[in-house]
């Protein structure tokens, strides 16, 4: 009797003790990550909002001047030409991969790996998440001689199948300096939503498809309102993903056409760049950057609330 009495209290004691010690010890582990988050993210964010209602140069106490700079930008062409063309960059970056990573991932894990087996449909994979592993400016540089009207492999190769009359200074023309960019673009973003639409496939259930065959669903029915539909969570982190680096997107400019010829390849992010370093115009700069740092958190806010509220339904 003593001993189940005491083993009771020791049962009952065992709880408040573990609740103990994780009201004492759980937040601690937060602080370092807190902080570090503080450091880098929230207080450069906070001194860029209150750069942007200044007027500096970057040396010097900055002038106050309040809205002057975002009223500035409203009347700014470079500033609303950039904006456009993050827009363009938007279809090479999202749209395009999405769509082709999507076809590529069906066809992977349908055809090639059921035919040729899973081997080949992994190195295929493989080969296509390539240019993710090559730095972007990197393969910018290399897109950069390719595009070379001189010597590039681009003209050479129009040449050497008789399509001389089609060469031409690709980046050095505004007509086709953007959609040059784009192309680099689309070739280097395709491995992402490839192996992300494969790592979903691969919980879908087979039988799912063994029953919209049986039902006579053909390959496009099958795809459209079977596998889109079951990837829809994969779809929507790589539509955000892509999006938000699409609007953010600097190093391609810098490396291929440095926003030109005149403004045709500006986007927001180098416009920002452009007046801090080169015009040290640091107030207007910043306020560049914070309407863009804006723009992608309401931009993130609406996405995934829609996305939420889709999931509930």
């Amino acid at each position: 009797m003593a001993q189940n009495v005491f083993l009771s209290d020791k049962n009952q004691a065992q709880p408040q003790q573990t609740k103990s010690y994780k009201d004492s010890g759980y937040g601690w582990f937060l602080i370092p990550g807190i902080s570090i988050f503080l450091l880098l993210i929230i207080l450069p964010f906070v001194s860029n909002i209150g750069i942007s209602f200044t007027k500096w140069q970057g040396i010097g106490a900055p002038e106050w001047i309040g809205l002057a700079n975002y009223q500035r930008a409203m009347g700014d062409a470079v500033f609303w030409a950039s904006f456009k063309n993050n827009l363009l960059l938007i279809i090479a970056m999202t749209i395009i991969p999405t769509i082709i990573g999507l076809l590529l991932a069906v066809i992977l894990y349908d055809f090639i790996s059921q035919r040729l087996g899973t081997g080949w449909a992994s190195f295929l994979r493989a080969g296509f998440y390539l240019p993710q592993i090559v730095p972007i400016v990197v393969a910018a540089i290399v897109w950069k001689w390719i595009f070379q009207p001189d010597w590039g492999v681009l003209n050479s190769l129009l040449t050497a199948i008789g399509l001389e009359a089609w060469t031409q200074n690709w980046l050095g023309n505004a007509r086709t300096a953007l959609p040059s960019v784009m192309l680099m673009l689309v070739w280097f973003q395709i491995g992402y939503p490839l192996v992300i639409f494969m790592s979903g496939l691969q919980r879908v259930d087979p039988q799912v498809y063994e029953a919209a065959k049986i039902d006579g669903a053909n390959w496009f029915q099958t795809l459209i309102h079977i596998t889109v539909y079951m990837i829809k969570p994969e779809i929507a982190v790589v539509v955000l993903t892509t999006t938000i680096a699409a609007l953010k997107t600097f190093g391609p400019i810098y490396a291929m056409t440095s926003g030109g010829p005149g403004n045709a390849t500006t986007v927001a992010s180098y416009f920002a760049w452009k007046n801090f370093f080169e015009i040290s115009n640091v107030g207007y700069g910043a306020t560049m950057a914070t309407v863009l740092t804006l723009i992608v958190l309401l931009m993130t806010f609406f996405f995934i609330r829609a996305q939420n509220q889709q999931e509930e339904d």
